[in-house]
């Protein structure tokens, strides 16, 4: 069933005050008052939890009994890592690591 174009310009303009209303909802609530303790604690660990559930889900089906040894993983972990410490700028750490990735793959 195809829809017509007042239903996907609906869609199109319930979609986009919700995902606005998500998204400005933290600075309403909180713009006030200080965030509570447990919003202080997420704020905290739960960034370098997800980090080390991705670490895990990254490396899960790397073979590091045949060649080539999760070479390229380890190489583009370390890229990751270094221009992270380097540059403290996430963006060019996801791109640079998963660029380094890219080209490993491709060459060894």
């Amino acid at each position: 069933m195809a829809l017509t174009l007042n239903q996907i310009l609906i869609a199109t303009i319930i979609s986009a005050a919700v995902i606005f209303a998500t998204r400005a909802f933290p600075f309403v609530l909180f713009s006030k008052k200080d965030p509570p303790q447990i919003i202080r604690f997420i704020e905290k660990y739960i960034p370098p939890m997800v980090m080390a559930v991705l670490l895990v889900y990254c490396f899960k089906d790397v073979n590091f009994t045949a060649k080539p040894y999760g070479l390229s993983e380890i190489l583009a972990l370390y890229v990751t890592v270094m221009l992270h410490l380097w540059k403290s700028n996430s963006m060019i750490s996801i791109f640079g690591g998963t660029i380094v990735y890219m080209v490993l793959i491709r060459l060894i």
